[in-house]
């Protein structure tokens, strides 16, 4: 879940800074001086969108190692390390995928994420909590879901979809700005406050339903990662990892309950937070794996 809440909180920022960079240098008056340009609106989208969606593809790598703390192994100095490395360099071989740096974060969840903008440049990392709650074999399994994960390049992926995402929340934004603008406050004179407020409005809404989007497909990804992991580490393995997962969900979280929310883990989603959920239920990844046996 972390890869893909760092992967989407990252594009988020940027696309922040690019708004008030837009707004700054003034192209929204630019682009509406004359009545709204629907093609070199959609242009200029796209150049925004998807410069948003890869640049955080760029700096995902960083953003990790700074965001969650991770320690990235260079020279292994424990049997643990030693262990994390070589598991990792035998199944990027059979994955067919460069060997990933690999790295261990501080945090009492279990948890593990990849990232990187390409296949053979990549990061996989487990926290300390995943190493002490769970069997070896398990978390050979977990490594081998993030493996897979990189090998099948749902980081680029995911970043393409975002990049359409973002193009569409540029552009629908400004077009209804636009008609907020013109038609209903009845103002010639470019972009006006009406526009400007609308815009960020609509971006925000719109942004939101991006978002659900975004988390739609990432669920779909999971299966496949999850039959990637049974194949480096066998589906008994994998299964093993996620009913670990499954226990440590349903266990309570340390956090107070006026702090729940802004925690990695507070109980499995409830209504519509589900359309938000980057991972499916485990019940059903489970179902899944034993299904296919």
């Amino acid at each position: 879940m972390k890869r893909i809440i760092l992967l989407i909180a990252t594009n988020v920022a940027i696309m922040i800074v690019l708004s008030i960079v837009v707004s700054v240098f003034g192209l929204d008056r630019y682009l509406t001086q004359q009545g709204l340009n629907l093609g070199g609106l959609l242009v200029f989208s796209a150049v925004f969108g998807f410069g948003g969606a890869f640049i955080s593809l760029l700096i995902s790598k960083w953003t990790a190692k700074m965001a969650m703390g991770v320690k990235v192994i260079k020279e292994p100095s424990s049997e643990v390390e030693h262990w994390l490395v070589n598991t990792v360099r035998q199944q990027s071989q059979t994955a067919g995928i460069g060997m990933p740096e690999v790295g261990i974060f501080d945090s009492p969840d279990p948890n593990a994420f990849a990232t990187g903008a390409n296949k053979n440049n990549a990061l996989v990392a487990v926290s300390t909590g995943l190493l002490n709650n769970m069997r070896r074999n398990e978390v050979e399994a977990v490594l081998g879901h993030e493996v897979s994960h990189v090998a099948n390049g749902d980081m680029v992926t995911l970043t393409l979809i975002q990049g359409v995402m973002n193009t569409f929340v540029f552009f629908l934004a400004r077009v209804i700005g636009f008609f907020v603008d013109r038609v209903l406050l009845k103002n010639e004179r470019g972009a006006g406050i009406g526009y400007m407020v609308t815009v960020i409005v609509a971006q925000i809404v719109l942004g939101i339903l991006a978002g659900m989007i975004v988390a739609w497909f990432s669920r779909k990804r999971e299966f496949r990662a999850d039959a990637g992991g049974a194949h480096l580490a066998g589906t008994n393995s994998m299964v093993g990892a996620l009913e670990a997962l499954r226990r440590a969900v349903q266990a309570p979280t340390a956090l107070p309950e006026k702090m729940q929310a802004f925690g990695i883990r507070s109980g499995p989603p409830q209504g519509w937070q589900k359309l938000f959920m980057s991972h499916p239920p485990l019940e059903e990844r489970i179902a899944a794996l034993n299904n296919a046996r």
